[in-house]
């Protein structure tokens, strides 16, 4: 994991549930920056490795993870998942004390995160939906940008512990609106990533040097992080790095279901949802997003 200079800030007693690509590299930061972090993982041996890395405390269940803690971390898979962690057997909600904070960091349903806050609200401590962007790298070099929703008084409590894994933290509204931003997000993604897939086999059809194009071209009007991080490894026919698809057209999904919800149109997002499945069905279920340009060779 990347050095980094935390902000100097009251150590908390903090717990962190789900160590996976994501949460491992978190909660990690959490530690280096002084806090006093207790983690839950559903696979025990990765929890275990945790603790070897980063010291402090491993827990058997959500519930014991969160027994204490002035903030309950989550990062898990999907709304089913949350459910599990925070109201489930054995979930975390029944431990938290009042005046306590759930942040929750899932890619998950604007719903879950209504439904969650009520829940926690009634139960007197607060929950923050707070999807975040910058995938594996971001989490390892604590750059990740966290979009919130729900309670205020929570959002800066939480904020500037969070800041231990993240460049910005950001309060969008009421519950949902984190995992509303998010959407937009990875609505804006997808069309990138499949533009991009589209000019860069279109470039090696012509007999252009891609690289160098790539180059060019970043530092105009088509710049982005996607080319910029991205395109030279999709012309290199790598695809190790980062958001893998499984993952994203479970996001997609999250998008179309709210769209229909909504009335909004995503005519491009459901087509690259497609192109996805296509991509899936390569047996790419496992590679980035960036491996869209499969399809086209």
């Amino acid at each position: 994991m990347s050095t980094k200079t935390y902000d100097p800030i009251t150590p908390h007693a903090v717990a962190f549930i789900g160590l996976g690509v994501m949460g491992y590299a978190m909660a990690g930061h959490l530690a280096r920056a002084g806090h006093k972090v207790t983690v839950y993982n559903r696979t025990t041996a990765k929890a275990e490795r945790w603790v070897q890395e980063y010291g402090g405390t491993l827990a058997k269940t959500p519930a014991e993870a969160a027994q204490g803690a002035d903030i309950v971390f989550a990062c898990v898979g999907n709304d089913d998942d949350l459910r599990s962690v925070t109201t489930g057997e054995h979930g975390a909600f029944a431990a938290m004390k009042a005046g306590a904070i759930f942040v929750d960091h899932t890619t998950a349903s604007a719903n879950v995160a209504r439904e969650l806050s009520a829940i926690a609200r009634k139960r007197g401590f607060a929950f923050v939906d707070a999807p975040v962007s910058g995938g594996n790298l971001g989490a390892i070099n604590g750059v990740l940008t966290v979009m919130c929703g729900g309670d205020a008084a929570g959002f800066e409590k939480m904020k500037p512990v969070a800041m231990a894994y993240s460049k910005a933290v950001t309060l969008l509204g009421d519950s949902g609106a984190g995992q509303l931003a998010k959407m937009v997000n990875q609505i804006c993604i997808a069309g990138l990533v499949q533009g991009l897939s589209e000019a860069i086999a279109f470039g090696q059809k012509a007999g252009l040097d891609m690289n160098a194009v790539l180059d060019v071209i970043s530092k105009g009007a088509a710049q982005s992080w996607q080319m910029e991080n991205r395109g030279p490894t999709m012309v290199r026919d790598e695809f190790d790095f980062g958001f893998a698809v499984d993952w994203m057209r479970k996001d997609l999904g999250l998008c179309l279901d709210e769209a229909r919800r909504n009335g909004a149109r995503l005519p491009v997002t459901a087509l690259v949802d497609q192109f996805y499945a296509e991509v899936q069905a390569m047996g790419g279920g496992r590679w980035d997003t960036s491996s869209l340009i499969r399809r086209l060779r």
